[in-house]
Parts: C-alpha cells; structure tokens; sequence
C-alpha cells in the first residue's frame, strides 16, 4: 500500500505538494466519516476532503427550525461500535438537527477522525491517469493529491437548489435557505414571512415560523402527506430496551424493506383489525414507523387509496376551514408512491390566525419585488423569505464536481441522458470510482444509515480483494449497469412508485422525468443483489489485472 508522503500544511491548514494515498474521501456526514474509519482499521492511507467548514453533512448544512430525523433516533445510528451504542444517549425519540450533530461530533472525536479531514476544501476536479491507475483530486485551494481509490460520500441531499423566479435578487429583505440555514439564531419575532416549498423540510419549518412570525405566507404548489412526528424524550424503558437488544435489531432492520426495525410482537391482536384502526394506530406512532401498521401490504394500490382517503380525512379534521383542507389535500400521487413528510403539528398550524395559504396549483408566482412576492397581481409584503426548495438531489453534488474517467470522457457527459450506476456504487469508465448510496439504490426509500454502513462494507470488501488479487482496477461493466437501471425501472413502475423528476429550470439539472433514480425494491433486496455480485466474483463488473 501506498503510504501518505510528505504532506505539509501552510498556517491556514491547506496541504500543498503532491501527495499520494491508497483512497480519497469526498464528504464528512454519516458515510465519509464511517468509510474512513473503516479504511484506516485495516492500514490504508485516507485523506477526506469536505467543503464546508464542519462535519456533519446534510445535518450540517440544514440548521433550519424544525429540523429534525422522520426515523426513531435509536435506528438513526451507527451499528458498527457497541460501545458506542450503549454510551450515547439520544434525548428525544426523533432526533432533532442539533442532537444528530453532536451525535456526529462525539464519533469523529471518539474515534480521532478528525486528524484525517481537512475542512473548506471543496474538490473541484478527479482526473483518472489510465497508465497510473490513479485518480488526480484538486480542491479549490489548488491543493493537487493522488489517490488509488476515490470514494464519494457526498450524500444526495448537498446541493441546494434555488428556483428560477424573477426578481429574487431585488428582494430588499432577508433570504433565508432551509439548505444553508445560518449557524447564528434566526428571529421571526414580528416579521411578516414568506415560505416558498412545502416539501420535507417546508413542512418542519413552517410550524415553527408561525409560532414568532407577526404573519406566514405558505406558498404551496404540490402538497404532500404530512405523517405526524413523536417529539416526546426518551424514556429509560424504551432504551433499556433498545441497548439489551441492538444486535438481534440491527439484523432485523437489514431483512425489511425500509432498513427499520418494526416490533410486530402484537401481530396477532391485530389480525381482526380494520384498516381504519390500524391507521390509527400508525398515526398516533408517526414518523415512518407509521408503516408498521401496514406491514408487507403497501405493494398493493388498494391500500395506498385507503390510506391516502384516511388521510385526507386526518386533515379535514384538523383543519377547521373545508375550503383550505381542501387545498392541503395531496392530489397528485397515492400514499406510498413517494417518502411522505414527517413534521409536528404541520396541519394545526392552518388553523392560526397569522398563516395563509397562498395556492398556486392553478397559476405561479409572477415575480418577486422589492417589498414581496407578486402572485396574480396581488403582492403580498413580507419582510422575510424562507426559500425550501430543495435540492438537486442524488446527482447534484457528483456533478458538480469535474470528474474525468477513462478517455477524459466526463461524468456530465456520461450521465447526459441518465444517470447509470450498477447497484448505485460504481459507473462504468470510471475505475476505483465509489458512489455510496448513488443513484440506482434505495436512496432515502430506506433508513439511510444502515444503507450507508452496508455500501462502506462492500466497498472495503471490494479493496481487499483486488489488492489481494494483485488486481489493477474495478469498474462496471456497460451491459450489467444498463440491465441493473433497467431493473430499477422495472420494479418502479410495477410498484406504482412515483419516477424521480429532474425537470427544473436550471440548466445545471438533467432533465428525465421519466425515470427512476431509487430502487423501490426494498434494501433488503438490494442488500441480498450487492451480495450475489461479490460471491459471484464480480461478474457483472470489468477487472482489470495489474501487469507484471
């Protein structure tokens, strides 16, 4: 193995000179920092790379109110340390933003990662060398390494993206993004506020504004099933419990489909249950573990329409006003067909007096001023705007790096059409290039951790073989990449899962609303698939063995 040679560091804590490694790390949440602890257990050289100036990842990126995980924080948590395990203690049964950083903190400082990462260091480009079998990363400080083995562990929610909508640079207020929220204390305290986005991060925000804001303006265009969250603590019970049986229960999580545990130990009081009772059940649980109630029958659309109907009449209990229930209702898709939100008293909040909901599922917003937002002619004055638009998710943050395979062909260009990966871990011409949980896996269709934790194992797994094979380099094969995103279309339309839209108005977006980038198959499956492959010698990938 390569060893780390030379690295010097000027009095900003930039490397300069050309250093070598046996693998570089792109990112520093949940994947990069357990990749690069696993790959330093077993002696190789690592370097991770993160652009922002704190680990963390999306949890430290996304700061703003509300902020919080949809899965038990119990679940929400590395496996790979029983130590670790039994030390932490989570305070809140859904973990909020500023727990799940600490959370990150305490491992990187638990398990001195951090002597490995060097923040504020954005790569910018990885050119693979075909005679070397190496990749060449630079960073925005032009700082220049090698490395055998590239890792990406950018996460698929990193890249945030804005929406084109005339005048937002006349805007004379504050403009606050969900996806870069500000590490300093926000006030709404008086303010009139503007949320554009009702998706999974305006719906846990929007509670939380409307609690300060002299008056909310909620500008809705598509809206989504909003399952309620449990914000209550921790109890001692539940953790005891957790802590005596983390190994039987992280097995467990990785046979379900969702990659979460679900105690079904009252199954049989349940058999003679009505669907509307289960519902409810699931409903007062909330979070995702709502589909407990629903085990193994969510594949059916008859069930999809019964919940999506039970939801629709939660909300127009809630909602006092019939016509603004109405415009809550999601239309567009059945429950099941896409991750549904998690928020607390999302609903609850169109009932107070200082929130509008302003609709725009007939008509768009014209332009933004001065003073406000123009929809219809009708300005609406605000001295805030949240914008929770989202993100140019699963590929935006691969793409926005100059990646150079085999023949200087780019990533940009190879994924003009559609992304292609086999089992969204590596790309054909791209050697020893690694995607943790890229497109064509189950992405966030699944508890993202243990989804995580298992790619970083192949990976490892893969690097020991080749090195042990004498093996130069690995990638995939076109035919078994082609037929893998074949499948993962398949499974999609025969489960009624909604295609992922790439449609925006960015040029910087690919464009195939057609197609689907998340396996819907369940991780389970996907988990058993990336198994057959490696017992199976890597058939469906391309080695290439070093040359005595």
């Amino acid at each position: 193995m390569d060893k780390a040679m030379n690295m010097q560091q000027n009095t900003n804590g930039v490397t300069r000179g050309s250093d070598a490694f046996d693998v570089v790390i792109v990112g520093s949440g949940f994947a990069g920092l357990f990749m690069l602890h696993e790959l330093r257990k077993r002696g190789y050289s690592t370097k991770v790379y993160e652009a922002a100036d704190e680990i963390g990842g999306t949890w430290n990126l996304n700061r703003y109110p509300g902020a919080r995980c949809d899965i038990e924080s119990m679940q929400y948590s590395y496996s790979f340390s029983d130590e670790l395990q039994q030390d932490w203690h989570w305070s809140e049964r859904f973990a909020r933003q500023p727990e799940i950083l600490r959370y990150l903190n305490h491992v990187a400082d638990k398990f001195d990662l951090n002597k490995d990462i060097q923040l504020n260091a954005r790569v910018t480009s990885m050119v693979y060398n075909e005679n070397q079998s190496k990749w060449t990363i630079t960073t925005d400080h032009n700082n220049r390494v090698s490395a055998k083995y590239c890792v990406m562990a950018t996460g698929c929610l990193s890249v945030a993206r804005d929406p084109k909508i005339a005048g937002l640079d006349q805007f004379k207020g504050n403009v606050y993004r969900t996806t870069n929220w500000p590490k300093n204390d926000v006030s709404f305290i008086g303010r009139r506020v503007a949320v554009i986005g009702t998706g999974a991060s305006g719906v846990q925000c929007i509670p939380m504004i409307a609690k300060q804001a002299a008056h909310l303006y909620v500008i809705q265009r598509t809206p989504n099933f909003v399952i309620p969250t449990d914000t209550k603590p921790v109890d001692a019970e539940y953790e005891k419990d957790w802590k005596s049986n983390y190994n039987q229960r992280r097995s467990q999580m990785l046979q379900s489909p969702g990659g979460i545990f679900y105690d079904y130990d009252d199954d049989a009081l349940r058999v003679n249950m009505t669907d509307r009772e289960r519902f409810e059940i699931a409903w007062q649980r909330g979070g995702l573990s709502f589909f407990t109630a629903f085990k193994g029958r969510l594949t059916d659309n008859t069930i999809k329409q019964t919940i999506t109907c039970l939801i629709h009449e939660k909300i127009r209990e809630i909602v006092r006003d019939p016509v603004l229930a109405a415009a809550l209702l999601p239309y567009d898709h059945l429950f099941g067909t896409k991750r549904p939100c998690v928020a607390g008293e999302y609903y609850d909040t169109f009932n107070l007096k200082n929130v509008t909901l302003v609709d725009i599922r007939h008509t768009t917003i014209d332009k933004i001023t001065a003073k406000g937002i123009l929809i219809d002619n009708k300005l609406y004055e605000i001295d805030d705007l949240v914008l929770a638009t989202g993100f140019d998710a699963v590929i935006g943050s691969l793409l926005n790096i100059d990646i150079q395979g085999r023949s200087k062909q780019t990533l940009r260009e190879k994924w003009s059409i559609r992304p292609r990966t086999l089992l969204g871990i590596m790309i054909a011409d791209f050697p020893n290039l690694f995607t943790i949980t890229g497109p064509g896996s189950p992405i966030n269709l699944s508890n993202m951790i243990p989804h995580i934790e298992e790619n970083v194992k192949w990976i490892i797994k893969c690097i020991d073989y080749l090195n042990t094979h004498n093996i130069d380099s690995i990638e995939a094969k076109i035919d078994g990449q082609n037929a893998w995103m074949d499948h993962v279309d398949l499974v999609a339309s025969q489960l009624s899962y909604s295609a992922d839209s790439f449609a925006g108005n960015d040029s910087n977006i690919l464009i195939k609303p057609s197609s689907c980038m998340r396996y819907a198959g369940g991780l389970h499956n996907y988990l058993n698939m990336c198994e057959k492959v490696t017992a199976n010698g890597y058939e469906k990938f391309f080695l290439l063995k070093r040359s005595k």
